[in-house]
């Protein structure tokens, strides 16, 4: 199902949907069926409200989805349960001042799903979006995400609404939007920031409050990220002008207020790395001391080996190459970016030779077109020094 609206009434009916789905569940609606009525409530609003638009919109969809809902649910079979709906279909009025929203984050992020189906389940049901957007923005065809999405819609469905949720799985869900970036017509990187303020507004939590700050402070400097044919600038060599300092300043008040509640998590941590990026006027003048210390936080927090990898990279710049290479000897070298990380030291560390053959092994092995191509370019500039 696909809708074209204007900006202004897209967004109004995306912020409403969680709200609407929310209520619809309370009342007893299977999730699934719940959020198909919501679908058809949004449509039926893109029909009617440019005639005639609502004076409450909220209620007006609640009142639209729930008639939907009803209408789904007319079978003999269900006659009996239906009668009894019918007598709970609340009055026309405002809708209920109670906010499930929260809830229904933590259901489309429960851990009985997958990553991938907990993320399409998120940007349907609470992002508000279409199947055909999340599956352009996921570059597969719409039948497939259709299909991720009913499934993961049925997984749910058995799931009490009021059961505690885990915050921690819904922000590696929004995380996991958040890093896909843009493609098609939907940003991904603005919905999750969007998504997270929703959050946030829900929720008084100071990992929510990091992760907004780190979403922040990253999206700050996407301008300066890739160059006017595509291809990657490294952070060293961006163009730091053209870094939204609004942006900055705004991440850094979020992080500073969450660090204050002394309640340290992995968000704050990784958002603290990021302000301490965004503060340096030039990669030189970076306080690296400090990022290896929180670093050193982060690894405490996560046990993540890749928060190690670029660990070595910080106490490279801080110590020197040889120190760095020396905290990557620690790590598996099988680590995705090993060794690229490794070529940068070597690199460093004046061994052109070695850095150059890293490099090229490290494209073989990058994710994605752009870095690949990046990473090329780093081995060719490498052996065309080595052959003067």
């Amino acid at each position: 199902m696909h809708f074209q609206v204007t900006w202004s009434d897209e967004a109004l009916l995306r912020s409403l949907t969680p709200s609407v789905l929310a209520i619809l569940v309370r009342r007893g609606a299977d999730f699934a069926a719940a959020e198909d009525a919501v679908q058809d409530a949004l449509v039926e609003a893109v029909r009617a409200w440019p005639a005639d638009p609502p004076r409450d919109p909220k209620g007006w969809l609640v009142t639209v989805a729930w008639r939907r809902f009803l209408d789904a649910t007319r079978s003999d079979a269900a006659r009996r349960r239906r009668e009894d709906l019918v007598d709970e279909e609340p009055p026309p009025g405002p809708a209920p001042a109670v906010d499930d929203t929260l809830q229904l984050y933590f259901l489309c992020a429960h851990p009985s799903l997958t990553p991938s189906s907990a993320v399409a389940l998120t940007l349907r049901a609470v992002g508000g979006l279409t199947t055909r957007q999340i599956a352009q923005a996921y570059l597969v065809p719409e039948a497939t995400m259709a299909q991720r999405i009913s499934r993961a819609k049925r997984t749910v469905s058995s799931v009490r609404f009021d059961q505690p949720g885990d915050v921690a799985t819904v922000l590696r869900v929004l995380y996991l939007v958040f890093n896909e970036g843009y493609s098609g017509d939907v940003d991904l990187t603005a919905e999750a920031i969007r998504l997270t303020r929703q959050l946030a507004a829900a929720i008084d939590h100071p990992e929510v409050a990091g992760l907004l700050a780190l979403m922040l402070l990253h999206h700050a400097r996407r301008a300066a990220r890739t160059a006017p044919d595509g291809s990657l600038v490294p952070l060293a060599e961006q163009d730091r002008g053209r870094w939204d300092t609004e942006l900055i300043a705004e991440g850094v008040e979020i992080l500073q207020a969450a660090l204050a509640r002394d309640r340290l998590g992995e968000f704050q941590a990784q958002a603290a790395i990021a302000a301490l990026h965004a503060d340096a006027p030039t990669t030189e003048e970076t306080d690296w001391v400090q990022i290896v210390e929180w670093y050193d936080e982060l690894a405490r927090l996560t046990d993540s080996p890749v928060v190690r990898l670029n660990r070595a990279v910080a106490v490279g710049e801080a110590d020197g190459p040889r120190a760095g290479l020396a905290a990557l000897a620690a790590l598996n070298d099988s680590l995705p970016r090993h060794a690229a990380v490794a070529a940068y030291l070597h690199e460093r560390d004046g061994d052109l030779a070695t850095a150059a053959r890293l490099y090229a092994e490290a494209a073989q092995k990058a994710p994605n077109l752009a870095e690949r191509d990046h990473l090329t370019r780093q081995a060719a500039r490498l052996n065309a020094r080595r052959g003067r």
